[in-house]
């Protein structure tokens, strides 16, 4: 088994750099949250199949992260690193993607390119949550992922900001309509920056930031691996996991089922914020997808501003007690959305969201890299990234008959279900409890 290696305390400033391609792959993902759905339905899809056209997301997650995972646990170069090469050319499909995505003259184009988009930031985004835990002692862990919390919050406030405000600088001018299925030409200048931006700070952090060399014993994994014949290379890493998830602490199963409700409830928010200021507000879908565009900067803005002030927050009170409250906040701003009529109070419950998605998005990466040991950081990783987009993927699945035939075609009525779901999550968060003892060896 692994030993975890005695690492140096790094600067702020070394965190710093070595989070900041998370900005780029966060610009990304802010695009997915918030522009994909409406050009989806200016191409001409129906509402109630956003949920089956977004299962990109979830299939490619749970194909690419946890095998990604455990080939970069089982890879050395001395020139390139363990995890650099993945995110690497992760950001490089990326950036690609994004950059033809407005392009896209039909709904199964725009499909098509969702799902090489998201293979792409999932390959880069895997290996980034590792090498966060590879570099930092377990006393900076914390800080190292709530930097990520705060990159997360910045590349989608900057992707949703993006949108709002070059719809308003480049729309057509009053009375004019678009044309019918035509993704109007304001939203491609958000794609072009996200892809000059996945690629770029990507390469930042790739030369600031240099990695920890394998152990003796991590070595001798690396070169056993090498040694494999193809085939027996390509089943490693299937046999790798399911042998991993098989031995999983408890503390790890928990955090799965809190998962369920808590990426549930997100993905119908994203997927349903438009629908709903077109049913609350009357909104045409430009309009909407702007507003959405609003309620995401503000959501994001928070984020920044308390992503690192969780930090101390979370050693006084217990990742538990501060991640299930956040979850509440995130429960009440649902309930709340569907009720305001004034696009600017709208924004108000934005702030207990953006506090939820602060906690998020480095809470459980903390409490989770701190019990896994550090040669099988990358899959651990990877399976927790499974917990995410399973509940996605049942999502996708389930939701578009749930939203149809249970909730009456109600936009409303779904968002109202994801503050039901957050509820559940934070009742589950509260029976959150680790030990070193369960620390995975």
């Amino acid at each position: 088994m692994f030993k975890n290696i005695k690492k140096p305390k790094l600067s702020f400033w070394q965190i710093f750099n070595m989070n900041v391609g998370f900005l780029g792959i966060q610009f990304s993902f802010g695009l997915q949250q918030t522009a994909i759905n409406p050009i989806f339905l200016y191409l001409g899809a129906a509402e109630d199949l956003l949920p089956i056209l977004n299962i990109a997301g979830p299939i490619t997650g749970l194909i690419v992260q946890p095998i990604i995972g455990a080939i970069s646990d089982k890879t050395w170069s001395p020139k390139f690193g363990r995890r650099k090469p993945f995110f690497l050319i992760g950001a490089i499909i990326g950036s690609l993607c994004l950059f033809a995505f407005p392009f896209s003259p039909t709904l199964w184009i725009a499909v098509s390119l969702l799902w090489l988009l998201d293979i792409g930031n999932n390959m880069a985004m895997e290996p980034y949550r590792a090498f966060v835990g590879d570099k930092l002692p377990e006393k900076q862990l914390s800080l190292g992922y709530q930097m990520q919390s705060l990159f997360v919050g910045a590349g989608i406030l900057l992707a949703t900001a993006s949108i709002f405000l070059f719809q308003d600088w480049f729309s057509l001018p009053e009375g004019v309509s678009e044309a019918v299925g035509k993704i109007p030409k304001w939203l491609y200048y958000s794609f072009f920056i996200g892809a000059v931006l996945s690629l770029t700070t990507i390469i930042w952090s790739v030369l600031k930031t240099p990695e920890i060399p394998p152990s003796d014993e991590e070595m001798e994994e690396v070169n056993a691996y090498k040694r494999l014949s193809f085939g027996e290379r390509f089943k490693q890493p299937f046999v790798e996991i399911a042998s991993t998830i098989k031995g999983m602490p408890k503390f790890m199963w928990k955090i799965a089922a809190i998962y369920l409700f808590q990426w549930y409830a997100l993905f119908v928010y994203w997927q349903f914020i438009v629908p709903l200021f077109k049913v609350t507000m009357g909104f045409d879908t430009g309009e909407a997808a702007a507003q959405a565009a609003k309620m995401s900067t503000t959501y994001n803005v928070v984020t920044m501003l308390v992503a690192l002030a969780l930090v101390p927050l979370t050693v006084k009170f217990g990742g538990k007690r501060v991640y299930a409250l956040s979850l509440i906040g995130s429960a009440i701003a649902l309930f709340t959305i569907p009720y305001i009529n004034d696009t600017t109070l709208v924004l108000l419950p934005m702030i207990l969201f953006g506090v939820g998605w602060a906690a998020m998005m480095g809470i459980p990466y903390t409490m989770v890299s701190k019990i896994v040991p550090q040669g099988k950081r990358g899959i651990y990783m990877g399976i927790l990234n499974m917990m995410i987009v399973i509940p996605m993927g049942i999502e996708t699945i389930t939701f578009g008959p749930i939203y149809k035939y249970l909730l009456g075609g109600n936009a409303v009525n779904a968002i109202l279900f994801g503050g039901v779901f957050f509820a559940i999550a934070a009742i589950l968060a509260l029976r959150l409890k680790h030990s070193p003892s369960e620390a995975v060896s």
